[in-house]
């Protein structure tokens, strides 16, 4: 198991802000875990060093002061099985990582204006549970990816692909992908500011799914 960061960790400029799990999931025998809580990491750790497989365990450095109930017995989560944080009815909205937190704050607050939306949080980025994403979209009919990572080549590229295979005619609306700029994070905090994926894009994008004017 090689545990190491991902993503941005704040104002560190392009070489402490680069997100590489589709780098690793890109080597067929690897597995590559993303985690977006405590509970979830200690799980889906343990699972990870009993697993016979080599394991990648990417994490985020700006979660290493989060704090949440963890069970004091030992437990395990499955590698490769995605978890629905939150059921909807009217939108899917795909995550992983820190951004997580993200998601969940838009649902929440598209829950408030009658919008619900079904959050799914991949835990494990290889391999993928495309599974649990297809029965999502099957029942909401619609798909919104959110990547803390840059487009091209990405995650959310391949889980786009594997939709359209699969579940194309379940589809009333276009996927939509919210991912970083196709650029280097800046050092500047004003323009990473902007670099960075923000709520109400999220929230805008959910309702572009719709055909709701934001």
């Amino acid at each position: 198991v090689f545990r190491g960061p991902t993503a941005s960790a704040g104002q560190l400029g392009a070489t402490h802000s680069q997100a590489l799990e589709s780098w690793y999931a890109n080597i067929p025998g690897l597995k590559v875990i993303v985690p977006s809580n405590p509970y979830d990491a200690k799980g889906l750790l343990k699972s990870a060093i009993q697993d016979n497989d080599p394991v990648i365990f990417m994490e985020s450095e700006q979660m290493y002061g989060d704090k949440m109930e963890i069970p004091e017995e030992e437990y395990y989560l499955p590698i490769g099985k995605a978890d629905i944080k939150k059921e909807g009815k009217d939108v899917t909205l795909v995550s992983f990582g820190k951004i997580m937190k993200l998601a969940m704050q838009a649902a929440e607050d598209l829950e408030k204006e009658g919008i619900s939306v079904e959050v799914i949080d991949l835990r494990t980025v290889r391999p993928l549970d495309f599974d649990t994403i297809i029965a999502s979209v099957k029942k909401t009919n619609r798909l919104v990816i959110l990547e803390e990572a840059w487009p091209f080549g990405s995650v959310s590229s391949e889980i786009t692909y594997m939709i359209q295979q699969k579940a194309f005619d379940y589809l009333d609306a276009p996927i939509k992908r919210i991912t970083t700029p196709d650029a280097p994070a800046p050092y500047s905090a004003a323009l990473f500011a902007e670099w960075f994926p923000k709520l109400e894009k999220v929230k805008e994008e959910i309702k572009n799914a719709m055909y709701i004017k934001a």
